[in-house]
């Protein structure tokens, strides 16, 4: 394997020193699309969040902006991201307003009807079973929560499926495929944007 498709590898599940490089830059590399993402949010009132994948913390910190009288809990399942998102938003954990643990979608270890707002950035693509996994997010979101997805790929987006090919466990999907298992999952509506010019992605989930 070469040194650039282990670190690109390293995207899965940040590990070592290629892996603190990745995390690194994972604040300032999605933060254009992470806000294109979460300019589609519409929920007035929000007062749990949970932030699945966390990745380098930053969108756990804009959000937490975004709705200033909320809590939110960032998961991972790489020790590295947690390390980090807990170093991105140490003001926020002081007021007590943050909370990073590292754990896995398929087994979320939360209580049932716990969150207002769920959000995952960049990261579906290494859920290993989309169907389990989006109905543990379903469990955990209260009756009319919401769960949103932001990716760069639209599955079908040339770049994405090249990376797909050398990083072992991912894979892109379309909206209309990620829409249909949400709903099998449990969730009642969904509704998915593309991008005018870019293959982003968001699709909102509403339990």
């Amino acid at each position: 394997m070469g040194l650039f498709t282990k670190f690109v590898s390293q995207t899965r599940k940040p590990e070592g020193f290629l892996g603190k490089l990745m995390v690194g830059g994972m604040n300032s590399g999605h933060a254009k699309l992470a806000d294109w993402g979460m300019s589609h949010l519409e929920l007035k009132k929000v007062e749990n969040i949970a932030e699945l994948g966390c990745g380098g913390g930053r969108n756990a910190s804009e959000l937490l902006k975004m709705y200033a009288a909320a809590k939110l809990v960032a998961l991972d399942y790489s020790s590295l991201s947690v390390e980090k998102t807990k170093e991105t938003n140490k003001d926020f954990i002081k007021e007590g307003r943050c909370k990073v643990v590292q754990g896995n979608v398929m087994k979320l270890p939360f209580e049932d009807s716990s969150f207002d707002l769920a959000t995952a950035f960049e990261t579906v693509y290494f859920w290993p079973d989309l169907k389990q996994s989006f109905s543990q997010v379903c469990r955990v979101l209260k009756a009319g929560g919401v769960f949103m997805i932001c990716n760069e790929s639209d599955g079908e987006d040339k770049t994405s499926l090249k990376y797909e090919k050398i990083i072992e466990g991912m894979k892109c999907y379309t909206p209309e495929y990620l829409a249909a298992v949400l709903k099998e999952a449990g969730f009642s509506e969904v509704k998915t944007d593309h991008h005018p010019s870019k293959p982003w992605i968001t699709v909102l989930a509403k339990k």
